[in-house]
């Protein structure tokens, strides 16, 4: 599994419960740490990071399952659509994801804040090409109480099955036990799509 954390973040402070999850249950899993983590180059830069760390630990070829949270999960988007990263993955699943932006993002700064406001023309284009992910399946999941992704439904994506999660705070929800259990209940099934 490869994980992909959010703006200002690190590995383990992202996805520390959810990995070792992943691990117990014999998952080998890449959380790369994207620089600069702000994104503040845009986020094509951090996804070709992403395909340079997952080509490194997994070849060329080798099946990913892939996990990505707030801005780590249009990093995701972009590497799967744009740099063909869905041929190699077997499923996709986005936590807090801003698919239709936030408002929050015009308290950043940097090209991938302006990537990730509502209505930017490289969301316009990400929309554009999700044709690309195939029949790969897809879970989006989102809390209703998130005061970073503004609307919160913008964590709804018409393309993924969407799951709402009761959670108090947008960086708690990889560690939240709905999530960790639904994806790994996910991970035990074989899987369809590819």
């Amino acid at each position: 599994a490869v994980m992909v954390h959010g703006i200002f973040q690190t590995e383990w402070r992202c996805f520390g419960c959810l990995r070792r999850d992943l691990e117990e249950r014999g998952v080998e899993c890449l959380v790369p740490s994207l620089k600069p983590a702000d994104g503040r180059d845009g986020l094509p830069v951090l996804a070709e990071q992403l395909k340079r760390e997952i080509d490194a630990r997994f070849g060329p070829k080798d099946r990913i399952v892939l996990v990505g949270f707030s801005m780590g999960g249009l990093v995701s988007r972009h590497y799967l659509q744009e740099l063909g990263g869905a041929k190699r993955c077997d499923a996709f699943f986005t936590i807090s994801t801003p698919h239709h932006g936030t408002a929050m993002a015009h308290l950043c700064y940097g090209e991938g804040a302006r990537q990730m406001r509502c209505g930017s023309p490289w969301l316009a284009h990400l929309a554009q090409t999700e044709h690309r992910l195939g029949k790969m399946p897809i879970v989006s999941y989102r809390t209703p109480a998130d005061l970073v992704i503004i609307p919160s439904c913008s964590s709804e994506w018409a393309r993924a099955e969407n799951i709402s999660v009761a959670c108090a705070l947008h960086p708690l929800m990889t560690a939240s036990p709905k999530v960790r259990k639904d994806i790994l209940s996910r991970l035990e099934t074989p899987l369809q799509g590819g």
